[in-house]
């Protein structure tokens, strides 16, 4: 296949504080979130001046698949300018016919992977039946560009640790939570592929970091984030609830990597560098989070590597039983959850 450019498609974050509402209202459109949570998230990107830090972080890879790629690179997101409305026409002007859309979300979910699709379809149809086709990136959760750069990430974190309780560490693993009926649907063991695959990388992870040490670490895998109606199952446990239960069980300190995201952004930074850690501190459990892969060179090597299986028929490579994911997402793959009704 020959692809004239690579989209890079991600979340979208303010830029300022009159932003951060409107910001959050596209987000939730439709969801049911009740406003005081929506103001209550709002506060947490005020704490950091109104701006996420998924821009300048998206920015920085941008400039990283530029110089790694042999193509032109766009970037568009779904809930924040660049509009990907927006940039599929700055395509489309630039005569672009058919580009490779890389997603940041490594994961299987709706909102993860079919959304995007629908961003993408959306974008494509709001500018018109000559916009340039646009073809998604298979999932990377289990990729070696993925897992190298999280271990070793684990591996920094542990050394931040007191020398004493290094030893007998516990590693908790987090990914943004999502409602259970988005994630039931068909997987391994009837856990759903997000669930799953979150795990899967986690134990990835765990294993090439304890194939470094002399006496392997356990670890867990938690949520983190949630942000729905209370009466809506969500994954659990949250990363907090599970900070506590660790204190309770004696554990001597905790890593905590955020496996589930691939740039430290707000959410990562709220969640786990404010919240978690100061659960922690008043908990005395010693803590330390490891860093996302941001823009890790096998990370973006991962990418362009990505891209080469489809123009130049690369041998997939993945790590783990599942192997290497789909290149096109199968019907009815990560439908909509259905919303729970009410009497």
């Amino acid at each position: 296949m020959d692809y004239d450019a690579l989209v890079l498609v991600s979340f979208g974050g303010p830029e300022g504080p009159d932003d951060v509402l409107p910001f959050l209202e596209n987000v939730v459109r439709g969801r049911g979130v009740p406003r005081e949570r929506l103001l209550e998230v709002a506060e947490h990107y005020q704490h950091f001046g109104g701006v996420s830090p998924i821009n300048a972080q998206n920015k920085a890879l941008l400039a990283a698949l530029r110089d790694t790629l042999d193509l032109p690179v766009y970037w568009g997101n779904r809930n924040w300018h660049p509009y990907l409305s927006d940039t599929v026409a700055q395509m489309r002007a630039d005569g672009v016919r058919h580009a490779i859309g890389f997603v940041t979300s490594a994961y299987t979910s709706y909102s993860g992977c079919r959304q995007y699709l629908e961003d993408i379809a959306r974008a494509r149809e709001a500018v018109g039946p000559d916009a340039p086709a646009i073809d998604k990136i298979r999932h990377y959760y289990n990729h070696p560009g993925f897992i190298e750069p999280n271990a070793d990430a684990v591996r920094a974190a542990l050394a931040q640790l007191p020398g004493e309780v290094r030893e007998e560490a516990r590693l908790v693993f987090t990914a943004h939570s999502i409602p259970t009926a988005m994630n039931d649907v068909a997987g391994p063991e009837r856990n759903g592929w997000y669930a799953w695959q979150v795990g899967e990388a986690a134990r990835l992870v765990t294993a090439a970091v304890n194939s470094t040490l002399s006496r392997p670490l356990g670890y867990d895998v938690v949520w983190q984030s949630r942000s729905g109606p209370p009466q809506v199952p969500w994954l659990e446990p949250d990363i907090n609830d599970h900070l506590v239960e660790l204190s309770d069980q004696r554990v001597a300190a905790v890593v905590v990597s955020p496996v589930g995201f691939v740039s430290d952004h707000v959410e990562v930074l709220w969640d786990l560098d404010a919240e978690a850690a100061e659960t922690a501190e008043k908990l005395h459990l010693p803590y330390a989070r490891a860093a996302t892969v941001g823009v890790d060179p096998r990370f973006v090597a991962m990418v362009a590597e990505l891209v080469a299986e489809r123009t130049a028929g690369v041998p997939k490579r993945a790590l783990g039983p599942a192997g290497p994911s789909h290149d096109v997402c199968p019907d009815g793959c990560c439908p909509v959850p259905r919303r729970p009704t009410t009497a």
